[in-house]
């Protein structure tokens, strides 16, 4: 679990997301919160809850940005759902406990990961010796025999000292090895033998989200009564030392202990970012039962988010201390609109404000991965220098806030469409201007998108 202090998660997500600071700081507490309850005694650990976020603002603010930016310096098990995605139980579509299930997959793979690190010079050198042995098979071994009185044909004498033979056959070996650790057969091909990861046929009938639904690993039923499976195959040396080591490494990984300490994570530390809960939103209608759409998954998310206790392949998973992140638009909709339970499990309400031209204007520069950044590195792969100048990054923020305010306001994405319109005819005859400097300035962002602000229907040539 990350052990950043509020105020450094918050710098590191001022690096990628301009503004929304209100937003920044409740998600670096609640961040906070995570390793603080560690440290508590067990007596209290148990009784604190985590205090679930909702994040309220219009498409294209950052709440989905935030979201992805938290999962990388989380270091916690962490994943990103969709509420409209999810269907009440008893109807066709994804269960609302898949959620979970990710969530532990995840957690699973990172410890996986983690645990791999240190068995990684083990693995090399088990791939090492299954590579000699292919290069230099080992002698055949001749039975000794021992000697035995009554019998007249057993020997007589100790066993031959070590031959000259065996001795040239070890250096010959050490000499391979050492040519192999060097990378000098690396081209060389040899035929190996590995496990073969096909998927059985007979599998192919079921689809994945078939299988979620089970919550069974049918798959992985079938693959342990089946034998394994080995195949062989041509390879270099270089491909076959990477094959073997990625098969060494899963022989050494102790899964029972992947599993155990991924199951401990995601109960202390998951989170989970319920993107888009405003289309769930919605009361069924007066006199009418509810709505199976938006009611009904509600009431199957409730319990996931209030604590319960979710059946996975690797064993149940309690959700009580899992951080639950919702971020909708809640422009057609609004959080009272939610069902009461579920509104008093996110305690924590954000709104996220709208951006304007100054917002446009310091997202095109100060990013680390801005998109004036990723445009000039993309051309700069056609060997051409892209400048913008000062006043044409103004003139965009203007009129990306323009355009928001004449059609539909979807935040920041607009930037993307602008900027590739601008830029078209560059990217479009890259070649043509290799070797060349192009120049953007405030007249040229006019003349580029004249066309464009003279006409009503704006949405007609900009999304």
């Amino acid at each position: 679990m990350s052990t950043l202090t509020p105020r450094e998660i918050v710098a590191e997500l001022d690096r990628y997301i301009i503004g929304q600071d209100n937003a920044k700081r409740k998600v670096a507490i609640a961040m906070r919160n995570r390793w603080r309850r560690q440290q508590l005694p067990e007596s209290l650990r148990d009784e604190v809850a985590p205090k679930n976020i909702i994040m309220i603002g219009p498409t294209g603010v950052g709440k989905t940005e935030i979201a992805r930016r938290l999962s990388r310096i989380a270091e916690a098990p962490f994943i990103k759902v969709e509420a409209s995605k999810f269907t009440e139980v008893g109807y066709v579509g994804r269960d609302c406990e898949s959620m979970v299930r990710e969530l532990l997959e995840v957690a699973v793979g990172m410890i996986r990961t983690e645990l791999q690190e240190g068995l990684t010079e083990a693995a090399r050198e088990a791939a090492e010796r299954r590579i000699m042995e292919i290069l230099l098979p080992p002698p055949p071994r001749t039975a000794q025999r021992a000697f035995r009185p009554s019998d007249p044909d057993s020997g007589d004498e100790a066993p031959a000292p070590t031959t000259p033979a065996e001795t040239a056959e070890a250096r010959t070996r050490d000499i391979l090895r050492k040519k192999l650790r060097e990378g000098q057969l690396d081209g060389r091909e040899i035929e190996i033998e590995m496990r073969d990861a096909a998927t059985p046929t007979m599998m192919q009938v079921f689809s994945n989200t078939g299988l979620e639904e089970m919550g069974v690993n049918i798959q992985e039923m079938f693959s342990r009564l089946a034998p394994p499976r080995t195949k062989r195959r041509a390879a270099t040396v270089g491909e076959a030392r990477r094959i073997l080591e990625q098969e060494e490494l899963q022989n050494l990984t102790d899964m029972d202990r992947v599993v155990r300490l991924a199951i401990e994570r995601t109960e202390n530390s998951g989170i989970i970012f319920l993107d888009e809960i405003d289309k769930i939103a919605g009361r069924g209608t007066p006199g009418g039962g509810p709505d199976v759409s938006r009611e009904g998954v509600q009431r199957d998310i409730l319990p996931i988010v209030e604590g319960s206790t979710v059946i996975t392949k690797y064993g149940p998973v309690h959700t009580d201390h899992v951080l639950f992140i919702a971020a909708g638009a809640f422009h057609m909709t609004k959080v009272s609109d939610l069902i009461p339970e579920l509104q008093g499990r996110f305690p924590i309400r954000v709104e996220l404000a709208s951006l304007e031209a100054k917002d446009f204007a310091r997202i095109l520069r100060e990013p680390q991965n801005s998109l004036i950044k990723q445009y000039q590195a993309m051309l700069a792969t056609e060997g051409v220098t892209l400048e913008i100048s000062d006043d044409a990054v103004e003139r965009l923020a203007q009129i990306c806030q323009q355009v928001n305010e004449q059609t539909e306001n979807i935040g920041a994405r607009r930037l993307h469409t602008i900027m590739e319109t601008l830029l078209e005819d560059v990217s479009f005859d890259a070649v043509q201007y290799r070797d060349g400097v192009v120049r953007i300035d405030a007249a040229e962002v006019d003349r580029r998108l004249s066309g464009i602000l003279e006409s009503r229907d704006l949405s007609r040539y900009i999304l």
